[in-house]
């Protein structure tokens, strides 16, 4: 009697705005579980750097040219992970804050735009592109990275937690968690999990690196929401400290 030797399937994800910050130790993390990590972002001189800066550090990385806002190329990126055999978790990690002053009555509505294009339907568009692919997963993740700002309970409490008036970025998180928490509920029956994190304030260059956290730091609860065991929480909101207010 012949026995079949048995293959372990590794675990893919895709990771955007992954060439550095909050993006690449969420790529670093994942990477070292033994997972196989699609490295996405725009700009192919800096993609290709920190797929070698992982690749040298033992990690199975692989970049994915990606740009959110644009069909074509979040098709191609879909493709591009179809070729390699699927898709297993994805973290929408990528976003902007839109620049320029954001007092909402003087605010540019390209400011707005731009926050919203990349912030929320960049994650509609992504997401729906591999949504296929999640679905034949043994065990799909989909990881949203939000931000505290986007809580509407934290705007109105008005104590300064959220910041400076912001009539582009903490309006696309809100939105971006709204839409976040119905693929949730459409998905509950499907095995995905679908969550939002906040990373807290980490140092990166859409804050000028004034954060106070570093963005391993900020990885951790996407890390841990990517490796959530099958039938745990779905529809969550939190950050390292727990549940965050809607």
């Amino acid at each position: 009697m012949t026995t079949t030797p048995t293959t372990t399937r590794t675990t893919t994800a895709l990771v955007t705005g992954a060439n550095k910050g909050i993006g690449y130790e969420i790529a670093a993390g994942l990477g070292r579980l033994g997972w196989a990590v699609g490295v996405g972002a725009r700009d192919d001189a800096r993609r290709e750097d920190a797929v070698a800066r992982l690749r040298d550090a033992g990690v199975d990385a692989f970049g994915v040219p990606l740009d959110v806002t644009d069909d074509a190329s979040v098709a191609t990126a879909a493709a591009l992970l179809a070729d390699r055999g699927g898709l297993d978790v994805l973290v929408n990690n990528a976003g902007v804050t839109g620049g320029g002053e954001q007092l909402p009555s003087a605010v540019d509505l390209a400011a707005v735009r731009a926050a919203v294009e990349v912030n929320v339907w960049g994650v509609i568009r992504l997401t729906n592109a591999v949504l296929p692919m999640l679905r034949r997963s043994p065990s799909p993740r989909i990881v949203v990275v939000s931000s505290g700002v986007g809580s509407l309970t934290r705007q109105a409490a008005d104590d300064g937690s959220t910041g400076p008036l912001s009539a582009a970025y903490s309006p696309s998180k809100t939105y971006l968690n709204a839409v976040t928490l119905q693929y949730a509920k459409e998905l509950k029956d499907t095995g995905i999990l679908v969550n939002l994190m906040c990373p807290g304030f980490v140092a990166t260059d859409l804050n000028g690196h004034r954060g106070t956290r570093t963005p391993a730091q900020g990885a951790q609860s996407a890390i841990r929401l990517a490796t959530l065991p099958d039938g745990g929480p779905t529809g969550t909101y939190s950050d390292d400290d727990g549940p965050v207010p809607w």
